[in-house]
């Protein structure tokens, strides 16, 4: 059988911008004040974050420069591979053509480094010393750890309960790059002994977390908040993915029809998939791209596209996302790092506009395709990275059956080396779909604030 086939770029090829869709899109809603509902300026997000991030947040330039010492901590991991899957391909006995763009080269192991490292490095900028953060899976908890631990940032971690006790490794590797990490909720704030009270035995959620590190960032002027995915800028910097990925496919010849990325915040979707959509919106070739999530918490595809919080306890903008309602828990399934209740705004919009496609599938499927994977191209893929596995798996075989010859490429986000637990499970059949309460989702989405249109 035909190995695999690599495209790289020289490290002299890593992007030297970032790519802003803002600038392609439609102007989108107004970002509101979580107290008086007013579109927020600069001024009321300073308590968060550097005013730097801050600018790149409300950007509207096409390009922003990515700073040389941003590129050149890159270029530990960057430019990173786009593969050719010629084995899964006859395992499939496909006529398409698959590819992935392999992120889990990075030193924490996803694509998550891509926006830790310049989120932190903007922060060493104004003289910031203390981080804090949120993780679900732990891919983004590690990834600003070993940021932090280049620039001699302090940074606390809030990891979700159900992942602080599902992965162990994950949270060893916060540890060894030096950061603090905290199961979530906790009794060190009042947003975590809030959700302990309401329910003592609660799985948490990303929304808890979040509000755990805002409420820490919030009350103390020395600490700033970093956010691995939802917003503009994490979603900007996360660009270098497609932007590689679109060079290295004219190095093969190729051109993806359908480009599939798993989403849970749309980091990882819109790092792939926003360079090609925005060759699209200037006016190049129509393809299919396709966010996969979920069943457990599909926020595109069952959410309402409304205004609503980011976190639990409201102490975050308002933004209007698909949402699941900020109140909602997902159930503790093993892609944590995909439980989150709101989709970025940016995405958001993109499958308001009819730009995008959405697929939520079961956790079982997706394992099921992991392995597939690993046994064809050895790679063992991150829970998260399963989704988009399986969605490009379900696409190769529509190529099958309909004998269309087309191009996939699928992002692969992560690997799954710290957690071979749920493939443990997976093996043992302990591994099952969950699915949330229809009563809870309804209820949460009742709880949507009110405001005014805008």
């Amino acid at each position: 059988m035909s190995a695999q086939v690599k495209y790289t770029l020289e490290e002299s090829q890593i992007p030297k911008f970032w790519y802003n869709i803002a600038a392609d899109l439609p102007t989108p809603p107004a970002v509101l004040h979580p107290g008086t509902k007013q579109p927020v300026g600069p001024a009321d997000l300073e308590p968060l974050f550097p005013m730097e991030l801050i600018l790149q947040e409300v950007s509207t330039e096409r390009e922003i420069e990515i700073p040389e010492p941003v590129r050149d901590i890159l270029r530990l991991w960057r430019p990173s591979p786009l593969i050719r899957a010629r084995r899964l391909e006859q395992k499939l006995g496909t006529p398409a053509k698959i590819y992935f763009k392999y992120e889990g080269v990075s030193p924490a192991g996803s694509h998550k480094p891509n926006s830790a490292v310049p989120q932190a490095w903007f922060n060493k900028q104004a003289g910031i010393k203390k981080l804090t953060t949120e993780t679900g899976a732990g891919q983004w908890g590690s990834s600003l750890a070993f940021a932090g631990s280049l620039f001699d940032i302090d940074v606390t971690v809030y990891q979700v309960r159900c992942s602080y006790d599902q992965k162990p490794y994950r949270r060893a590797l916060m540890e060894t790059y030096g950061a603090k990490c905290i199961s979530s909720p906790s009794m060190e704030t009042e947003s975590g002994r809030a959700a302990l009270a309401e329910n003592p035995d609660t799985p948490g959620s990303l929304g808890i977390a979040i509000s755990e590190a805002v409420e820490v960032a919030v009350k103390n002027p020395d600490v700033k908040y970093a956010l691995g995915s939802v917003l503009n800028h994490v979603l900007l910097h996360q660009t270098v993915i497609g932007q590689e990925a679109i060079k290295q496919f004219e190095l093969a010849g190729d051109d993806p029809d359908v480009v599939i990325a798993c989403a849970g915040g749309g980091s990882n979707f819109a790092g792939l998939a926003f360079p090609f959509l925005g060759l699209q919106l200037r006016g190049g070739r129509q393809r299919r791209i396709i966010a996969v999530e979920p069943a457990a918490c599909p926020s595109l595809t069952r959410g309402k596209y409304a205004y609503d919080y980011g976190d639990t306890a409201h102490l975050t903008p308002l933004v209007k996302m698909h949402t699941l309602g900020s109140t909602f828990i997902p159930p503790g399934f093993h892609a944590g790092g995909l439980r989150y209740h709101g989709m970025a705004a940016q995405v958001s919009q993109a499958y308001e506009l009819g730009l995008i496609e959405a697929r939520a599938i079961e956790q079982t499927a997706c394992f099921e395709a992991g392995v597939l994977f690993a046994r064809a191209e050895g790679i063992v893929p991150a829970p998260e990275s399963t989704h988009a596995v399986r969605c490009a798996i379900e696409e190769a075989l529509r190529c099958k059956a309909e004998g269309k010859a087309e191009t996939i490429v699928f992002g692969l986000s992560g690997h799954g080396h710290f957690d071979m637990g749920a493939y443990i499970n997976y093996f043992a059949g302990n591994l099952v779909d969950v699915h949330y309460d229809e009563g809870e989702l309804a209820m949460a989405l009742s709880g949507l604030p009110l405001v005014a249109a805008q």
